[in-house]
């Protein structure tokens, strides 16, 4: 569906994006991360023809988006992180005027509003003053502003920013919602959204990429195997298991004996462990697998990238 290839864009000195090329597949919700100034909002821009790179193409179903801009930018809904409205308005004039802003008809824009009203659940606002809407309204009035044409592509930067818990779980529903129909490119610096909602990432570093694929391949990449906690009581636990991997940690207290054991693979390894438990005769009173969170993978992605 989008084809980012070899781009690159420069303001002044400065180099927001270098030579960067990832796709995005039809339908997918992709999670667009990095750190602040790794160049996400730069390329969201430019996928959305705000900004054309100074180097590379972005092409649309194979198709340089350039080739026909206005064509384009018809496909694509976009919500920027500083989400602009008009607080003197009431709720219905300001699709209205998206409405007309995007060309549509009379028909189109009656049409389009309110599939976009009832996507997106602000009915109980459509004609009240946008100054007097909270937060969490605010952001799904920007979400039907942006999908009131009827987009296939939907750009979401920081959806979730500002918003409390109750507020981002409502929202992220609401993306979630919104990419059963749709292609979503969705930054954020919120995992638990990243986890919830998309199907795969791509994480940026000081606007070159530093990652992409599934949250699981990822992880599962980095490790280069599993790692297992075991809690038990008896005799020889740490000799026995380190015939089972490398022991990387281990304690004793209270009796019992805590080791942390490295395996060599990915494969797994817990119906051994519980085996082993049981042929030595120990009390086993804990047995998991420990992984690598998200925000440790981004943060070991990311760590000698400097904010900006």
């Amino acid at each position: 569906m989008i084809t980012v290839e070899r781009v690159t864009k420069r303001f002044g000195d400065v180099l927001a994006v270098h030579d960067l090329s990832f796709e995005v597949a039809r339908g997918e919700v992709l999670g667009f991360l990095g750190p602040n100034g790794a160049g996400k909002s730069t390329t969201m821009k430019m996928i959305t023809g705000t900004l054309q790179p100074d180097r590379g193409t972005i092409l649309f179903d194979g198709v340089p988006i350039d080739a026909d801009l206005p064509a384009a930018k018809r496909r694509v809904g976009y919500l920027p992180e500083a989400n602009p409205l008009y607080d003197e308005l009431l709720v219905a004039e300001y699709l209205d005027y998206v409405a007309e802003l995007r060309g549509l008809s009379a028909a189109e824009a009656r049409s389009g509003i309110s599939d976009a009203v009832d996507e997106t659940d602000i009915g109980a606002v459509f004609y009240r003053p946008i100054g007097d809407c909270s937060k969490g309204y605010r952001q799904r009035i920007g979400l039907a502003a942006a999908i009131l044409h009827r987009p296939e592509v939907l750009v979401l930067d920081e959806p979730t920013e500002g918003l409390d818990p109750n507020q981002r779980v409502e929202i992220r529903r609401l993306v979630g919602s919104l990419g059963r129909e749709r292609t979503i490119l969705l930054s954020t610096h919120v995992m638990q959204e990243v986890e919830a909602t998309c199907s795969r990432l791509v994480i940026l570093r000081r606007g070159e990429l530093a990652a992409e694929g599934t949250a699981s391949d990822l992880i599962a990449g980095r490790t280069g195997g599993a790692r297992y906690v075991v809690e038990a009581e008896g005799d020889g636990i740490v000799e026995a298991l380190g015939t089972l991997g490398s022991v990387v940690a281990s304690e004793s207290r209270e009796g019992r004996t805590r080791v942390v054991v490295q395996a060599p693979e990915a494969a797994e390894l817990r119906p051994r462990l519980s085996s082993l438990a049981h042929e030595h005769g120990w009390t086993l009173w804990e047995l998991y697998r420990e992984q690598e969170s998200l925000e440790q993978l981004f943060r070991t992605l990311t760590a000698d990238s400097a904010d900006a």
